[in-house]
């Protein structure tokens, strides 16, 4: 089943039972995708709030800050961070964090494979809407994505070459 373990108020973390396979049924499929979901909106939730308070705290007004606002102005690099919020923010991009290369991209293609369940050609559907969002994810930045993007998205590439070298 797919169940989180809550390890602190902030961070769902799938307990090891809940390995994304071809072999659920469609509604422990379901409960995954939500599970998915929802861990990835709280993730989404507490890094901009922390950021918008950051920006505020140098007279940036939130309203300011909405939309594809918010991501350009992140990539304009025009504000300062405390020391907390920048060890936060490493770790969280770390090999090992939430934001990292191997984290997002496994969490992107388990979303997929969780969708699709065992169909290739829904597989072929979902890496076709990855790759559209990499594409709008660089819109909303406004220029060339960090170098971590480009490397999540050829690590996610390499999860789905891998996948269907399998079949």
């Amino acid at each position: 089943s797919a169940s989180a373990v809550q390890k602190d108020v902030d961070r769902a973390e799938f307990s090891k039972d809940t390995a994304v396979t071809g072999k659920m049924s469609d509604s422990e499929r379901s409960a995954l995708v939500q599970s998915l979901k929802d861990d990835l909106n709280n993730q989404m939730s507490r890094f901009t709030n922390m950021m918008v308070q950051t920006f505020q705290k140098q007279g940036i007004s939130a309203a300011s800050l909405q939309g594809d606002n918010f991501w350009k102005f992140m990539a304009s690099g025009n504000y300062t961070v405390d020391a907390k919020t920048k060890a936060e923010a490493e770790e969280a991009i770390s090999e090992d964090g939430f934001w990292g290369v191997k984290q997002t991209s496994q969490r992107i293609f388990d979303f997929a494979k969780a969708v699709a369940g065992d169909d290739v050609d829904t597989m072929k559907k979902m890496q076709a809407a990855v790759e559209k969002g990499f594409e709008q994810a660089g819109a909303a930045w406004g220029g060339d994505l960090p170098s971590i993007c480009g490397d999540t998205h050829e690590a996610v590439g390499k999860l789905f070459d891998e996948y269907y070298a399998s079949r």
